[in-house]
């Protein structure tokens, strides 16, 4: 199932770095990871989320984030670490729009604006072969071999950016 990429900054991103990916067409009301990857066979394993964190204490700071979709982001010690700040949590959605020109659910690590570079990749997602993650927007999602996320200086591998769940 292929779906044309509608945004243009992933576009350009994705031609500017010369990757190879692939677009799965997707019913914006199953954009949602563990929606989508039900609905069309995906393995959460294989499945990254791009999470906007904001600061809290001092406010006005920002990260992008990209962690698999079977992990905890560590917001409050990790994130708030990268950024030097105190608190920390996820942005808000209008906020993550805002900043990404991307709606959740859609939120992908290319053609993510200069002030939210580089974009901290967990190590976890480097150690799967391949992994899904949004397409700029609802309606698409692109599946792209995980080792793109290791070229600076647009991401930079972050050892502990998450945890998984306890069971």
């Amino acid at each position: 199932m292929s779906q044309a990429i509608t945004h243009a900054a992933v576009r350009v991103a994705l031609a500017v770095l010369r990757i190879e990916y692939e677009t799965v067409a997707c019913d914006p009301s199953l954009a949602d990871t563990a929606a989508f990857c039900e609905a069309y066979g995906f393995d959460p394993e294989d499945s990254a989320n791009c999470i906007v964190v904001a600061s809290r204490r001092p406010a006005g700071h920002h990260l992008a984030t990209l962690v698999l979709a079977t992990t905890r982001l560590d917001v409050n010690g990790r994130c708030c670490e990268l950024m030097d700040v105190r608190r920390a949590s996820f942005a808000a959605p209008e906020l993550t729009a805002e900043l990404t020109g991307m709606e959740i659910g859609g939120v992908t690590p290319f053609g993510i604006p200069q002030s939210l570079q580089p974009v901290r990749v967990d190590a976890a997602v480097i150690s799967r072969q391949r992994v899904v993650v949004g397409g700029g927007d609802r309606s698409v999602k692109l599946v792209v071999e995980s080792s793109v996320f290791s070229r600076p200086p647009l991401f930079e591998v972050v050892e502990r950016l998450a945890v998984r769940p306890p069971t």
